[in-house]
């Protein structure tokens, strides 16, 4: 596979790992699994800077705040850290310290506690806000959750005030369920009738975020504090912990200075041991440089701080038998093989299932229904198997082979030659709805205001939409079985549907998710067809006389139109009025940008990127996405990434977006 389409698989695989673990508390692979995808996307990067966008999963911390909150914004980013998988990595990152800051340096070691990120922000020594880490810029504003969490102080002992400024105190901290509460809480729940919590992480997540304070403060949430926002005077992060205790916090007492990288390695393996003796859930040791000057003159690499790394713990393992190997549909259309096990019990929770990834990773493997297996808990919560013991089959084991058919459905499962995963190619299969409906109303797509992560699920979930034809047959009588939608609110989606009848077909092509058709490949089927009749006509042949449109692109837009439930489907859209040709506007040929280049990079003060490129086109330009020696210009906004780099190195003009404007005056 091409890195240009690694790199995007890979984007959409963590992006999509982000939405369900931090909007809808539905977390679907592994943390050791996400930290492999992330790894690779970012080695890609580095190898092919070209690659790198404003919005990768490198570039963030974590997810979108869900939309039921009031964003929380910090003002001071709330970063994520790097990982470290080994003695090695903790060596390698030490001597890149050493060499940046030119002397030895001291660490912290602190527990790597397994809950949720959460900020706290104090006026005059009184609790005032709280907040989710978010995507680090901004969270979400749960602070009435956080009042009813016993080890968060509503009021602060003597602060120390370097500058007196009162309002920018904002503390860091980890939210979490002790395995007693967790326990408990389990108990309480089987004997109503409930079903029981996974692991005390997920519970610890979803009672932060509950719609009903009353909710979180059932499950008995506890908190650690690690951090502050801004130091007020202090000069190193061991006074940081000391005087969070000093003005009432919780801070976990298995913290140590270490003088070498020696001592971090020795505190690190000796917790991996002794993890089991905690009453909480730990995941790794957090290691950061003691003092405060160092981390600020270190600063920040992309979504991770210099001066800190986390080392993250081996995960578990056990052997048990694979009674069967099953077929999931994902929300992508995704053909998702996993493993039905004999009931094994793997750090404390009883394993039934596990995922298989792909059929790629079943051959390579040799994995086969029937095998003795040994199985891990990724990260503590995804079961994989990791492969058979060989030596212990006895001939009956059944060799797997990956379905051509979606097994929800029953339309064909594309897997192009090269690529791991096998998809359902029906874009109304039951399986996928939800993610469809969401791509549809994004942004780049029919941009339907009102319709987002959170009204997509409740709409899905719920039955009321079926596939992306529904969403044209919704009325208000339909939307007031969401539960917490007004009228107001009701009226305002019905008029952003209404007016997305009108987006043209390139926005059309970009929302019904065809499989390598993003924004600009659609704009170009658009430009060259015209209607959606013309490109479903066309053969693979006639669709690749498009520009950048190749065997493999063309053979998924091919297929997808082959499906009759895709048919049916644009036939509903149709009727409902939905826009299926070309907008009437013509590429402007002729302007004061005609025949040159433009990349655009970071997120500018008052367009959005797709304006930009409007603009850009409509006066004769072209807009492309990555910059080389034929770039004319480069226009850079906030967080640039690596484009601005190559740019300057380049010598191509950079401008701003007051720049921009004066050219297309």
């Amino acid at each position: 596979m091409k890195a240009e389409e690694r790199a995007a698989e890979l984007r959409a695989r963590l992006e999509e790992a982000n939405v369900r673990y931090y909007v809808l508390d539905a977390p679907a692979i592994a943390d050791a699994e996400y930290d492999a995808m992330l790894r690779e996307l970012s080695e890609l990067e580095d190898a092919h800077p070209e690659l790198r966008t404003a919005d990768s999963p490198t570039q963030r911390v974590g997810a979108p705040a869900a939309e039921h909150f009031p964003p929380y914004e910090h003002r001071v980013p709330m970063l994520s850290l790097a990982n470290a998988f080994g003695a090695d990595e903790l060596r390698a990152f030490d001597e890149r310290v050493r060499k940046l800051v030119q002397t030895d340096v001291a660490y912290v070691c602190e527990l790597k506690i397994d809950g949720l990120a959460i900020a706290l922000r104090y006026r005059d020594g009184v609790f005032e806000r709280g907040g989710t880490r978010g995507d680090g810029r901004i969270g979400e504003d749960v602070t009435a959750n956080l009042r009813t969490i016993k080890t968060i102080p509503l009021r602060l002992k003597a602060l120390r005030q370097a500058q007196g400024d009162t309002d920018a105190f904002e503390v860091r901290g980890e939210a979490y369920l002790r395995k007693s509460d967790f326990a408990k809480l389990n108990e309480a729940r089987e004997r109503a009738g409930l079903p029981v919590f996974a692991n005390p992480r997920n519970s610890a997540s979803g009672g932060v975020r509950q719609l009903d304070p009353k909710m979180t403060a059932e499950r008995r949430l506890s908190f650690f504090a690690y951090g502050i926002a801004r130091e007020n005077g202090i000069a190193t992060q061991w006074e940081t912990l000391q005087h969070l205790e000093e003005i009432g916090f919780h801070v976990n007492p298995n913290i140590v200075r270490a003088k070498t990288i020696d001592e971090v390695i020795a505190y690190c393996e000796e917790w991996e041991e002794r993890r089991d003796s905690l009453d909480y859930e730990i995941d790794g040791v957090v290691v950061k440089i003691d003092d405060l000057a160092t981390q600020r003159h270190l600063g920040s690499v992309g979504r991770n701080p210099r001066w800190a790394i986390a080392f993250k713990f081996k995960p578990r393992e056990a052997r048990t038998k694979l009674r069967e190997i099953a077929i999931n549909v994902g929300r992508t259309g995704s053909l998702n093989p996993y493993a039905i096990l004999e009931p094994v019990q793997i750090g404390g929770v009883t394993v039934k299932n596990a995922t298989l990834h792909n059929a790629d990773y079943i051959a390579n493997n040799d994995i086969r229904a029937g095998d003795t297996v040994l199985v891990t808990r990724a990260g503590d919560v995804i079961p994989r198997v990791i492969g058979p013991i060989v030596e212990e089959r006895t001939g009956k084991e059944r060799v797997f082979k990956m379905p051509t058919r979606c097994p929800i459905c029953g339309s064909d499962a594309d897997r192009p030659e090269g690529e791991a995963m096998s998809r359902c190619t029906n874009a109304a299969c039951p399986a996928q709805v939800y993610e469809r409906v969401r791509h549809f109303a994004s942004r780049g797509a029919m941009d339907i205001e009102g319709l987002g992560d959170v009204m997509a699920g409740e709409l899905t979930s719920r039955g009321i939409v079926h596939d992306i034809g529904d969403v044209y047959a919704l009325d208000a009588k339909k939307l007031a079985l969401v539960p917490r939608t007004g009228e107001k609110s009701i009226a305002k989606l019905l008029e952003s549907i209404e007016r997305s009848k009108q987006r043209g077909l390139a926005r059309l092509l970009a929302g019904l998710g065809i499989r390598l058709v993003g924004e600009q490949t659609a704009q170009i089927l658009a430009d060259d067809f015209g209607s959606i009749e013309a490109i479903g006509a066309a053969s693979e042949e006639e669709l690749q006389q498009s520009a950048g449109i190749g065997p493999e692109l063309a053979a998924s837009v091919a297929l997808f139109f082959k499906q009759k439930a895709n048919q049916a489907m644009l036939d509903r859209l149709r009727k409902a009025g939905v826009g299926m040709t070309a907008p009437k506007r013509a590429r402007a040929v002729a302007g004061p940008l005609k025949d040159k280049t433009f990349v655009l990079t970071g997120t500018l003060a008052n367009l959005t990127r797709e304006a930009a490129t409007e603009m850009i086109e409509a006066a004769g330009g072209k807009v492309t996405g990555s910059v080389s020696k034929k770039t004319d210009y480069v226009v850079a906004g906030e967080s640039p990434g690596s484009k601005l780099a190559k740019a300057e190195k380049l010598g191509v003009t950079i401008l701003d977006e007051e720049g921009l404007r004066t050219l297309l005056r």
